[in-house]
């Protein structure tokens, strides 16, 4: 039995954060007799002079409905970098964070975070350090675990702006693009177009060509609807084309929204904005559901390190929570289907991703495309 136990949390911050810390510290403490110590700012936390906070059920009271996470997080620092759009593990000081962790007394880490955060988790058990992860993407990219927290809150926040986008868009006989997260994946922006009722969807997985967007514009103008709702995920690109981004140097995706209304404003002379949701999704109070996922996933953290379950993630698969080694959780990023049931479903209700097998314009069409600055 572990005497005391290190939390941390690494990644974005996401809805469900401080739910999942608030559990695994009731549970710790209160079935098992454990200290609990906080590391604050990820693993950067334990690096140098050593920034943690001791943890007890009194300081994580009323933490369940807030945001972000008490912890603090980094997204990058000395465990990872950014590199080309993708994330490296560079020569790590983990002897230097196993020294301190010795120095605080902390003889296991519960770590809660996506796919770059555990795979830094898997560098500290490959060294023989008792760890165990906890699942945390807005992105829901995480290979297995069926949904991680802060997915759902994300959704609904997406969900709603296309409401919204909705009423404006048919009022002004508008094309209205809104931009949500999803570098690698488009899970956001496929549930939200789902339940916003987009006519687009423009996801990573499916490269999209203009003249299908084109010919979707022009068969809601003959149908007698002339606005349309697009939803497109930051990493959406165009066939033959990189992703395209906000800031090269520190590669930060995001422009894809207001490059795909510049063109279709282009080709048809429609009136044509461009929302970017942005950190709207990730901030504020977890819905119930993240709130649930979070106890579940941070209570069960806590008796999976407990039974002996090292160099593990606690995740969900068909309802239970179930443990998976922290190596297959990292070594690939959960894609949607291109053929599966969702997006199936979408293409059945009418809704466009946009393919080039979707661009068959006639001679009927209403515009012509027109390449000027294209």
């Amino acid at each position: 039995m572990y005497k005391q136990i290190g939390i941390l949390t690494g990644g974005g911050d996401a809805p469900g954060l401080n739910a999942a810390i608030r559990a695994i510290v009731r549970t710790a403490i209160g079935e098992f007799g454990m200290k609990c110590i906080g590391i604050e700012g990820s693993f950067e936390g334990i690096l140098g002079s050593t920034h943690t906070v001791k943890l007890t059920t009194k300081s994580v009271s009323g933490i369940l409905p807030r945001g972000g996470t008490i912890l603090g997080t980094r997204n990058r620092g000395s465990f990872a970098q950014m590199v080309d759009g993708k994330t490296i593990y560079p020569v790590m000081p983990i002897g230097e964070a196993l020294a301190n962790l010795d120095i605080l007394g902390i003889e296991a880490l519960i770590v809660l975070g996506g796919e770059g955060t555990l795979g830094i988790a898997e560098q500290f058990h490959k060294r023989g350090f008792p760890i165990i992860g906890v699942p945390k993407t807005i992105d829901n990219d995480l290979a297995a675990t069926e949904l991680t927290f802060g997915f759902m809150t994300a959704i609904d926040i997406a969900t709603e702006a296309l409401d919204r986008l909705h009423t404006t868009a048919a009022s002004h006989d508008r094309v209205m693009i809104l931009e949500v997260m999803g570098r690698n994946t488009g899970w956001i922006a496929l549930h939200a177009g789902l339940a916003g009722s987009a006519d687009l969807i423009l996801i990573p997985e499916i490269p999209f060509c203009f003249e299908s967007i084109l010919k979707k514009v022009q068969a809601r103008e003959r149908s007698g609807s002339r606005f349309t709702n697009v939803v497109v995920a930051e990493g959406a690109v165009e066939v033959g084309k990189s992703p395209i981004y906000q800031d090269p140097d520190a590669i930060r995706l995001g422009g894809v929204g207001g490059y795909v209304s510049r063109r279709i404003q282009e080709m048809t002379g429609k009136e044509t904005r461009c929302v970017v949701l942005g950190h709207l999704q990730r901030g504020g109070s977890p819905n119930a559901f993240d709130r649930m996922l979070g106890t579940n996933l941070g209570s069960c953290a806590v008796r999976a390190l407990v039974n002996g379950e090292v160099g593990k993630m606690v995740g969900l698969q068909a309802g239970e929570i179930v443990t998976v080694p922290l190596s297959e959780a990292c070594t690939n990023l959960k894609s949607v289907p291109v053929d599966g049931q969702l997006v199936r479903t979408a293409r059945d209700i009418g809704i466009s991703f946009a393919a080039p097998k979707e661009a068959r314009l006639g001679e009927d069409s209403m515009y012509e495309i027109r390449t000027n600055g294209a």
